[in-house]
Parts: structure tokens; C-alpha cells; sequence
């Protein structure tokens, strides 16, 4: 039976069900989580998550009812067990789960200064946990570092995915039950949100949204910041949200931490790397990988969270990755829909509507087709048709795009296509910036 907790002059119970209350440990909008001790049968400590008094409307009871059936359905090492289920004397809906005693993977990551490798190994395995809920046909919708717990046992890193309180069930009947909760509203943390979050009842979300989540937080695991800020996210109003989510590129996280002046050398140290050792790794395949788990069209996206941890682990490896720079992402998203005569036309009347390009107004009048880029390589040997360039130089080299027909890159890392062709100058800069060594040949008019 509930009853107030000694000399505490509150209505928190002492016990519930057979659980004796110990302590809070979160709560959240419908719900409190309690380290609790179980006595019997066995003595172990778990952690309660009971409804809150005067939440208990259909809605969230449907919601809480669903997560305890979730839990139940999953049975994975990452994944934090459900022990038992209940209601208190109260009348208020309970279950108990597995108590893991951990911080925030990103905090433990950092706090411990874990490699580039470890981060990975370790991320890994959370999308190891991720492709198992997956595969019992079940969505988190809500992967954040706060909800994926890392702790240590027998001197190792254990990560534990916990709070399926916003989990969707696919092809099961508890969808039934949750779905109306959902209409009109945007279900999950704005940081870490799937564009199709973003919309409006999220109906059309499936097993993809986590990739992005995980895309998100696999960022924030190399660099030490989001791909959009908190401040950005939370300052905006709510159209301004989603449209941040749905249509606007993150930067390339070596570009990112270019930006990010003395907090990325903190962050570079972290990760027991120097700023431009850091930036040099990320550049050579890292960024490739995160912007394809992050791409807004989910169907370019990576389609499971096995299929981004087996490129990270391509990566590691030194094998060639799937994940490809946006241009050639772009490009092969464009052919693929086209049948081989079609695409082979297309290419051979590329080079003409350059041209016919460059003659527009805005070419000639300094507009998007005529810019001038200074390009001064900071990490990297850039070989301009035929002249070298690199660090030390002492004045950049200006180049004016509206004077040539076509902009040819070679890049002398396997991660980038050998040849791309009708590149424009940001890209080209883009590239640039990376430290990464390129050949540029322009071709004039």
C-alpha cells in the first residue's frame, strides 16, 4: 500500500506494490521513474515508472500501457528489461524494468576522453540494439543521449537503450491504441527529430527516423555539438522548427568544427587528437557517413541501423564506404531514375547547358553563376591546372567561376569519386577546406 514517505511532508509513497521506494529518478510528462528495491522473490534494485497522479486520462494510459508492452516484446543486451507490471493501490499503472546505473553515452565518452575508434565501437552497438527493436518491429522515436545510459561493468563500457515511452510499434495491434495521441502533434526531441517527425501526425515513420536520430547523435559523438543547436532549435517559433528539421543541410562536421574556433581544439583533445588530425579523419569518410544517415530524403538515407554501422565499420577497416559526398549523392539519386539511355543523354548534354548557364544575366552581372572564390588551402596541397598551392602561401589564388565552361576536381583520397565533373565553387571550396589534396583543372570558354 502507498503512504507518505517519513518526515517528508510529500505524497511520494514508501512502497508500491512490492517495490519500497528509495528515490526519484526522473519524470517526465505522464509518468515518474523511482529507484526502487525489490525484496522478494529476489533482492535487486529496478527502476519504477508509474503513472503520475491526475495523468491517468485514456491517452496516457494507452501510451503506458503500450511502452510495457514493448519492453517486453524486446530482449537485447543494449536494451533495458522489463521485470514485472502492476498497478499501485492507488489504481495507478506501474511497471518495473532493469536499473541502469549510467550517464549519457556522450558524457560518458567524454568525461572518459574515448578515441574516434572507441566512439565508434561503442555507437556501434547501440545501433546494434537499435536494428534488434527493429526487427521486433519497433521505432524509438526518441534515440537521444539522455536515453541511450552508459555504464561499466568488469572494466568494460555497457550502453543501455532506455525510455521506449515514444516508441511506435509497426504492424502490431498496440499501434491502434496510441495512434490518435499523435495527430497534430510533433512527437520527439526537436535536436535529434527525423524531418518526417517534423510533419504533422507523423503517420509515415518508420524504422528510418532512428537512422537519422542516430546520424544526429553519431555527430555530436565526433565533433562535440549538434548538427543544429539548442539555441536555434528552441528559439524558433514553431513553423521555423520544422522547417530548420525538413529543409535545412547540416554542415559537414569538419566544417562544423572549423567554425567552432577554440571549443574545437577542446573538442579535438577530447578525442586525443590535435584540431587538424581530427579534422583530417572526419573529412576522409566520417562526414560522408554521418550526412547520409542525416539526408532529408529518408529514402537516400541509410534504410537500417545496420547498414550504418557496417559502413563505420567499412570505414574502420580502411575498406571503401557506400556513403558518397552530396554531389555524387545527388547525381546518383538523380540517374538511378533514369534507364541507361537516358542518363547516358543527359550527361553528354551536361557540358552545353553550362554553357548556356554561364550566359544567363546573373552570370554577367556577378550573380549565382559568376562568383569569384579565394582559395587559400589551409591542410591541403591543391594543384590548380598544373600550379601548385598550399599552406604558406601568402596570397590566395582568386579563380572566376563565370570564366569557365566547366570546374573538373581530382581528389587524391579513395573516399571521393576521382572525377567529378560541374562542380560548383562552394563544393570545390567545400572540399577545399577539409585538408583533403586536390587537382582542379578549369576549363575555359
Amino acid at each position: 500500500m502507498s503512504e507518505p514517505v517519513a518526515g517528508q511532508g510529500t505524497s511520494e509513497p514508501v512502497w508500491i506494490g512490492p517495490y519500497r521506494i528509495l528515490e526519484i529518478l526522473g519524470e517526465g510528462g505522464m509518468g515518474t521513474v523511482y529507484l526502487a528495491e525489490q525484496r522478494s522473490p529476489v533482492l535487486r534494485r529496478v527502476a519504477l515508472k508509474v503513472v503520475k497522479l491526475g495523468m491517468d486520462t485514456k491517452a496516457v494510459l494507452a501510451r503506458f500501457q503500450a511502452e510495457g508492452q514493448i519492453l517486453a516484446m524486446l530482449e537485447h543486451s543494449c536494451i533495458a528489461r522489463i521485470f514485472d507490471a502492476g498497478v499501485s493501490a492507488d489504481g495507478r499503472p506501474y511497471f518495473a524494468m532493469e536499473y541502469v546505473k549510467g550517464i549519457p553515452i556522450t558524457t560518458y565518452c567524454d568525461e572518459n576522453k574515448l578515441s574516434l575508434r572507441d566512439r565508434i565501437d561503442l555507437f556501434s552497438r547501440v545501433c546494434d540494439g537499435v536494428q534488434h527493436a527493429h526487427h521486433r518491429g519497433i521505432v524509438h522515436r526518441d534515440l537521444k543521449p539522455s536515453n541511450i545510459l552508459v555504464s561499466v561493468q568488469d572494466g568494460h563500457p555497457e550502453p543501455r537503450i532506455i525510455d521506449f515511452g515514444l516508441a511506435k510499434a509497426l504492424n502490431q495491434r498496440l499501434v491502434e491504441a496510441t495512434i490518435f495521441t499523435e495527430q497534430g502533434q510533433i512527437i520527439g526531441t526537436p535536436e535529434y527529430m527525423s524531418p518526417e517527425q517534423a510533419g504533422l501526425g507523423g503517420l509515415s515513420i518508420d524504422a528510418r527516423t532512428d537512422v537519422y536520430s542516430l546520424g544526429v547523435l553519431l555527430y555530436e559523438l565526433l565533433t562535440g555539438v549538434l548538427p543544429f543547436s539548442r539555441r536555434e532549435l528552441q528559439g524558433a517559433a514553431y513553423h521555423e522548427l520544422q522547417r530548420i528539421i525538413r529543409e535545412t543541410e547540416p554542415p559537414r562536421p569538419s566544417t562544423r568544427l572549423t567554425l567552432m574556433s577554440e571549443a574545437a581544439k577542446a573538442a579535438a583533445s577530447c578525442r586525443q587528437l590535435d584540431l587538424r588530425e581530427l579534422r583530417r579523419q572526419l573529412a576522409h569518410g566520417l562526414d560522408w557517413i554521418v550526412l547520409q544517415a542525416l539526408t532529408k530524403d529518408r529514402t537516400r538515407r541509410y534504410q537500417t541501423p545496420k547498414e550504418l554501422a557496417d559502413d563505420l565499420e567499412r570505414h574502420l577497416q580502411g575498406q571503401r564506404i557506400i556513403a558518397r559526398p552530396r554531389a555524387l549523392t545527388w547525381q546518383a539519386g538523380w540517374l538511378t531514375r533514369w534507364r541507361a539511355v537516358t542518363a547516358a543523354l543527359l550527361l553528354a548534354l551536361a557540358p552545353a547547358a553550362w554553357l548556356v548557364l554561364g550566359k544567363l544575366p546573373g552570370a554577367a552581372h556577378g550573380g549565382a553563376y559568376r562568383r569569384v572564390l579565394a582559395v587559400n588551402p589551409p591542410d591541403a596541397t591543391v594543384f590548380i591546372n598544373g600550379e601548385r598551392h598550399g599552406t604558406g602561401d601568402s596570397k590566395p589564388v582568386r579563380l572566376d567561376f563565370g570564366a569557365f565552361s566547366r570546374c573538373q576536381v581530382q581528389a587524391t583520397h579513395p573516399d571521393y569519386n576521382p572525377e567529378l565533373l560541374l562542380l560548383t565553387e562552394d563544393q570545390v571550396q567545400d572540399m577545399i577546406a577539409t585538408g583533403t589534396d586536390i587537382r582542379i583543372t578549369l576549363r575555359p570558354r
